[in-house]
């Protein structure tokens, strides 16, 4: 017992450096690797609950697959680590996040009381056990069904990601007055050799 208590509480701490590190991080880049973090803590937890195959799925899905993906787009665009947050790129994007994120609270909540259920009795985990079937066949009956619209949510969320990091990486696009000053501040084609 103590040594799962000690294993529970290193990957709840990583876990949760990690969570603060991807939202606090001023480079995306040390955001996707705190993600990766957070992830594997995860994937430790999930060996101490002996789901070994769940394990596997995160460590190689998400943090081998989505987080490179992630990493990959970042890199391929050069996001800036520098933002100017006066400017909007999207018109409208302010208000639509505050009305996502008080979804996503909503939801949150949902699924803690659904949660609670299934800790007090619900036949979705604990009676499909003792009918002979595969743990695969239990976790893919409880996904979708019992937790199908988490999961859709949840691709949902990693499309939103993808295109938040092109979106980021957009680079704004010059008027054609910055383009006269800039060509008005440049010396005549002439002036170096002229000089010489």
């Amino acid at each position: 017992m103590i040594v799962e208590t000690v294993v529970f509480a290193v990957a709840a701490v990583v876990i949760l450096v990690g969570a603060v590190g991807v939202v606090a991080a001023r480079n995306p880049v040390h955001s996707a690797l705190m993600l990766v973090m957070t992830l594997f803590g995860v994937a430790v937890l999930f060996v101490a609950q002996g789901a070994h195959f769940l394990a596997a799925v995160q460590v190689i899905v998400y943090a081998g697959a989505i987080v490179v993906l992630f990493l990959f787009v970042i890199m391929l665009l050069g996001v800036d680590t520098a933002e100017n947050l006066g400017t909007e790129p999207l018109a409208g994007q302010r208000p639509a996040t505050s009305v996502f994120a008080v979804l996503s609270v909503s939801l949150l909540a949902l699924l803690g009381v659904r949660a609670v259920q299934v800790s007090t009795g619900a036949r979705s985990v604990t009676a499909s056990l003792e009918d002979g079937r595969s743990n695969v066949e239990v976790l893919a009956e409880a996904l979708f069904t019992d937790y199908v619209f988490a999961f859709e949510v949840t691709s949902v969320l990693l499309v939103i990601a993808v295109v938040g990091a092109v979106v980021m990486a957009r680079r704004p696009r010059r008027e054609p007055a910055d383009d006269e000053a800039a060509a008005a501040e440049a010396p005549p084609a002439g002036a170096g050799s002229e000089a010489a």
